[in-house]
């Protein structure tokens, strides 16, 4: 059976956790803390463990967080690590952390040095939200000092835990209205020299396209200047979302012809009628129609039918091309159309757009049969 990710937090990582504490605090009960640990804890899914974890923590450490905290301080040299060869071995540190999140937050300094020190174990991108919604002036001087820290988990916390629409995480809605102070961080960010970091980078700023796609547009035409290959990898896939739903300002932004000339002569489907399973073939030609050559983007979108009746479109990558003054290009391509946990199909009339740096050029129906 394939590892779970809630398999991250088992009675291993229970074991890490209450040899970590006993290696930090002298006389702490490993048998107690493990038996409670333990209760029922196979039962539930992943982030239900992080959440009883947290729960029986705050049972064996101190009520106090000023203690807590530097029981939590110390527990950096004293963490059990882990088989290096458990690509999960991290996850043993995220109860601890989001523990610090729950009931530090009457202690902002404190529990933020001690999320900095734990931070480099499982990332605190988590537990440092509410103290960003709670505390915002004092977080983000912390996060201003960390832009410098030595630890790349540290900075990369910087962006990772200020990121506006953070999968899985806790929205931070004055940053999604404004996003001016997290801003301030990446720009302090964005040559970092850790790929790590970069990537961080790169998603923020997506996250915000989706707010402010102008802001994000403007920041990435300020850092285009004296730009080498990294920054420039970083404005290329923090605009992803721009491509995919075709800003205006965008494609030149990002070296693309502004105002394409180009004509669909034809877009074909060789099944038009496709059972749930199979694969969509269709052919695209597209023509230049400019004097001088193109370089432009090519995606096609899905438009797939909702139990409603309406459509709901899907962008799909297809191809960048560079087409030569007056010449054609052919593409063909097989789009499968496979169950997939995160969609529910319904059969009925869809259909298959192309888009050229954002622009419609040729819509086609099909019909998906479910039988």
């Amino acid at each position: 059976m394939p590892e779970l990710m809630k398999d991250g937090l088992g009675a291993e990582a229970v074991g890490r956790i209450a040899g970590s504490l006993a290696r930090t605090v002298p006389g702490f009960p490993v048998e107690e803390f493990t038996t409670q640990a333990m209760d029922g804890i196979l039962e539930l899914e992943l982030k239900d463990r992080v959440r009883h974890l947290v729960a029986v923590l705050h049972d064996f450490l101190p009520r106090d967080f000023s203690e807590t905290a530097t029981v939590l301080t110390r527990l950096k040299d004293n963490w059990i690590a882990g088989d290096p060869d458990d690509k999960l071995r991290g996850f043993a540190a995220w109860p601890v952390i989001d523990y610090i999140g729950e009931h530090g937050l009457s202690h902002p300094d404190e529990a933020l040095c001690a999320l900095h020190e734990l931070t480099a174990f499982f990332s605190a991108e988590f537990a440092i939200r509410p103290f960003i919604i709670n505390h915002p002036d004092t977080t983000f001087r912390y996060l201003h000092e960390w832009t410098t820290d030595p630890d790349a988990n540290v900075r990369r916390l910087v962006s990772e835990g200020s990121r506006p629409r953070l999968p899985w995480g806790q929205q931070l809605p004055a940053v999604i209205e404004d996003p001016s102070k997290s801003l301030a961080l990446l720009e302090k960010l964005k040559d970092d020299p850790s790929e790590f970091v970069r990537r961080s980078v790169a998603n923020h700023l997506n996250d915000i396209s989706k707010d402010h796609p102008d802001r994000v547009i403007a920041t990435c035409l300020r850092w285009q200047k004296g730009a080498g290959p990294e920054r420039d990898w970083i404005i290329r896939h923090a605009t992803r979302t721009l491509v995919k739903v075709g800003h205006p300002g965008v494609f030149v932004l990002l070296g693309f012809t502004d105002q394409p000339r180009l004509v669909c002569e034809s877009l074909t489907l060789k099944n038009p009628a496709v059972r749930l399973g199979e694969s969509l073939e269709f052919r695209l030609i597209l023509k230049s129609a400019a004097k001088k050559d193109q370089k432009v983007v090519v995606d096609y979108a899905i438009h797939h039918l909702k139990a409603n009746g309406k459509t709901s479109p899907k962008v799909f990558k297809l191809r960048t091309l560079e087409i030569p003054a007056g010449e054609t290009v052919e593409i063909v391509k097989r789009h499968p159309i496979r169950p997939i946990s995160t969609r529910k199909y319904y059969p009925g009339e869809h259909a298959i757009e192309i888009l050229v740096n954002g622009k419609s050029y040729g819509v086609q129906p099909f019909t998906l049969n479910m039988d």
